[in-house]
């Protein structure tokens, strides 16, 4: 039985981060309610495990049409609960889209039985769903977060219930309902409206199986705990502080723009966001004088502007939080280049920002920045670079500027501990390649043929 212990939350609000205004009130689920859900998701699981992969291929499809079809829609949704500008959320849904035709043209290739020869008559791995898996998903990216994980649980033949972040009940809501619009099974994808003390109970609910997190490193390690309490699979893909190396070398104008983009994607409030500009002596003023340009290029406003660069941060707290940082920082001996201050504006902005001087101490230095503020490092070699860049407790991803593309690999491959490196661009997601990381990043990958084997029952099946 579920035991829902400590929660009193009856309602979740969602504030518009551009005004600061309350959008709208949901009622959060009872206990009764969301054991009861938790039940009709797992027994949705028992007839969807027997549908065909070509069966769950159109179900797909049909929900990669629903994305497109409702993207304005949808669009408008993130942009006022999350404060993500206009073009960004489109994106973020054409990318949710993408993923779901991956999978619905890959997913039985990838879970096709494997034969293995053995001294049987037959031998052969056999790819088996596990059942309900449990979705503890965060506000930055409220669609694609939650499609990286649904497209391939569903083609693996697994159900799901969301538990989303409590600023963005809107876009969990309207997820469950582009699975209905799609005309999936009822019930093989739910949202559950709870809180986070309720998180443990629905992972020791016999009728979960597993469960896959992202957001941050102690959100990651309370679940971890909890799955392993009872046994269970966990998949998390936590926090990032992201070096990226710009050798001397490197095209200074062109790695410039590209980690100012990766810098200040969705307001900076990315896992795999470039946060750490480890730049090699001999090209360091040039490179800082170019990226701070482009940092201070950047309008920030109106998220639905066509002409905003970025919008608000998500929440008023979590921007006092990310200043709290820097000011921290810059008592402890930081320089700020160029923002660094509260804007006298409703919504919950915050400038690019650049800050120098970083020694090991600083919040800027030991911790995720989690905005559009950066941190630069002037460094004399390969080595020193690598040394700083690897003196983290994340590892989530990195990346290289170089014109020598074999030193890039070198350095990428041998050098750098992350789960992602890029070489002459900045990181990010792609249906066709496995994503996560190590250390205090997480574990366990998403996406690509890696992610749809975390949540099935890798099975043996000998024939003498």
């Amino acid at each position: 039985m579920l035991n829902f212990k400590g929660e009193k939350l009856n309602t979740m609000r969602s504030v518009n981060p551009f005004t600061n205004q309350v959008i709208q009130s949901y009622r959060a689920h009872s206990d009764d309610e969301a054991k009861r859900i938790i039940k009709t998701v797992d027994l949705a699981f028992k007839s969807w495990r027997k549908i065909s992969f070509e069966e769950r291929k159109m179900h797909l499809l049909n929900l990669e049409k629903e994305l497109l079809d409702q993207q304005e829609m949808l669009a408008d949704l993130i942009v006022t609960e999350m404060g993500k500008v206009k073009k960004e959320a489109l994106g973020e849904l054409k990318k949710c889209a993408w993923v779901c035709r991956y999978y619905a043209e890959n997913g039985a290739h990838f879970l096709a039985n494997e034969p293995i020869e053995s001294d049987a008559s037959e031998s052969f791995v056999s790819f088996q769903p596990l059942g309900t898996i449990l979705a503890v998903m965060p506000w930055n990216f409220p669609f694609w977060q939650v499609f990286r994980f649904l497209a391939p649980a569903l083609m693996a033949g697994n159900t799901a219930v969301l538990k989303h972040a409590s600023n963005v009940q809107g876009c969990s809501l309207a997820i469950e309902r582009l699975v209905k619009d799609a005309g999936l099974p009822a019930n093989v994808f739910r949202s559950l409206l709870i809180g986070g003390k309720s998180v443990k109970a629905v992972i020791e609910s016999s009728k979960v199986k597993a469960v896959t997190l992202t957001g941050s490193t102690p959100a990651g390690k309370a679940v971890a705990s909890a799955a392993g309490s009872v046994l269970k699979k966990s998949v998390l893909e936590l926090g990032g502080s992201d070096p990226y190396l710009i050798l001397d070398d490197a095209d200074i104008e062109e790695a410039a723009k590209l980690c100012v983009s990766s810098r200040l994607l969705n307001a900076g409030q990315s896992c795999i966001g470039a946060k750490r500009f480890i730049v090699m002596e001999s090209v360091y003023d040039a490179f800082r004088e170019a990226f701070v340009r482009h940092m201070e290029e950047a309008s920030f406003g109106d998220p639905t502007d066509e002409k905003t660069t970025i919008g608000p941060m998500a929440r008023i707290d979590l921007r006092n939080e990310l200043h709290g940082q820097v000011s921290a920082s810059v008592a402890k001996g930081a320089k700020i280049v160029c923002g660094g201050f509260i804007p006298e504006l409703a919504g919950a902005f915050y400038p690019p920002t650049v800050l120098d001087g970083i020694e090991p101490g600083m919040p800027a230095y030991e911790e995720e920045l989690f905005g559009p503020v950066a941190s630069l490092f002037k460094v004399k070699t390969d080595e020193e670079a690598i040394k700083i860049a690897n003196d983290t407790v994340f590892g989530l991803g990195a990346g290289v500027f170089t014109s020598n593309v074999e030193r890039g690999k070198l350095l990428a491959e041998k050098g750098l501990e992350a789960g992602c490196v890029f070489v002459n661009d900045f990181v990010k997601s792609d249906p066709r390649l496995p994503f996560g990381g190590i250390k205090e990043s997480g574990f366990g990958r998403e996406l690509s043929v890696f992610g749809i084997r975390e949540f099935v029952n890798i099975k043996t099946v000998v024939v003498k």
